[in-house]
């Protein structure tokens, strides 16, 4: 969808990401090896009393899904940046969803702009864990 047709203040929602141990172990184990997310004795002793799983790892499932049903669709060009913000731990078994809402549309020429989604992301207990913020660079429509 160009982004003349893209609304401010669109919302579509990610339904249901389960975080499976396994895979948050070996997420953790390749990308963010410390011990909160690989050492299940460490854990215990922490103030989670068990392992969490890594930010990026929370953040990539929910965006996993939101990236098959993007606002813009194939006329999304390339992702210009992504701030998360971590605000609740994450544990083996929650189940994710996101609330994604284009916060921002900004046209930089006459050949694509910006647009702006805010993703908030709660697990099932209805508390927000992360919230991001992500600019995509998506194309205009064509002159005619």
């Amino acid at each position: 969808m160009y982004l003349e047709d893209i609304k401010l203040n669109s919302e579509l929602t990610v339904e249901n990401i389960v975080i499976e141990k396994e895979e948050m172990l070996d997420f953790a184990k390749k990308y963010n090896p410390v011990k909160i997310h690989t050492d299940e004795d460490f854990a215990k002793l922490t103030r989670f009393g068990e392992l969490i799983a890594p930010g990026m790892l929370s953040f990539l499932s929910v965006w996993a899904q939101y990236a098959e049903m993007d606002f813009a669709g194939d006329d999304l060009i390339a992702g210009k940046s992504t701030a998360v913000e971590w605000l609740k731990p994450v544990f083996a078994g929650d189940v994710l969803r996101g609330a994604a809402k284009v916060t921002g549309i900004a046209f930089r020429n006459e050949r694509n702009g910006v647009m702006t989604v805010t993703i908030d992301v709660f697990n099932q207990k209805d508390e927000k864990v992360l919230t991001s913020v992500v600019e995509s660079i998506v194309k205009r429509k064509p002159k005619e």
